[in-house]
Parts: C-alpha cells; structure tokens; sequence
C-alpha cells in the first residue's frame, strides 16, 4: 500500500472554536474534512439570530475561513451535507446555497432534517473539500 500522510489539525481565529472535543478541520491526504458549523460569529461567540438567511451565510463565512486556513476554497468543496430542523426552509436554502455553488461546479450534497442541533439553531453545515 502506498505511504499514508498523517492528519494535519485545522484552526483558525475567523472561524468559531470549537463548542466540545473536536477540531474545526482535518485534512488528510489532500482531502479537507470540516466539522459541522453553525452560525455562530467568530468574533462574539454569539449565534446570529436575525434571520436564516443571515444564519446561513454566516456557516458560509465560518467554512471559508476554515478552508482557506486549510490552503482550500468553496471551488474545491466535493461534498456538503446540510442539517435543518425544518425542511420547510428548503426552497430558502437552495436559494443562498445556490449564491455560492451552482450549475456543474456544485458539490454533491444531502440535506436533512433533524430533531434539534447545538445551542437551539436551525441549521448546520459541514463540508469535505480537497487542496
């Protein structure tokens, strides 16, 4: 079998820090695995209340920072898995996840509904990209 690379630990301060026993990122061979994020502000520690919309571009910000800490970016995302406690949101989140990925360039993606996510939001995403 051919040589095994170590994992590496992703951090950086413009994302949240993470909320229990796990890392924002790991990559691993050229591959970028993020944990889920949901909307908090990175600065505050404070989830974003305002609107979904708002929520969502927040998670949005919080992935771009870890994979351009990770020396990535959404153009390199090959998997999105989306978690939402109501998927009467869908059409919504189509919409601003469509801002962001589109047409032949989109990653694949499953989007879920859950019975509830940390600190009562109502929305997480997490995201596997390569280097």
């Amino acid at each position: 079998m051919g040589e095994s690379k170590m994992k590496t630990i992703i951090s950086t301060d413009k994302a949240p820090a993470a909320i229990g026993p796990y890392n924002q990122a790991v990559e691993i061979n050229g591959m970028i695995f993020t944990a889920g994020q949901i909307p908090l502000d990175p600065e505050t520690g404070v989830l974003v209340s305002s609107s979904f919309a708002d929520r969502v571009h927040q998670i949005m910000k919080n992935l771009q920072a870890i994979l351009n800490e990770a020396g990535s970016d959404l153009s390199k995302v090959v998997k999105t898995t989306i978690f939402v406690t109501d998927l009467g949101h869908y059409a919504e989140l189509n919409a601003i996840y469509g801002e962001y990925f589109n047409g032949e360039n989109a990653p694949a993606r499953s989007a879920v509904q859950v019975a509830a996510l940390p600190l009562g939001t109502d929305v997480e995403i997490e995201m596997v990209a390569h280097k």
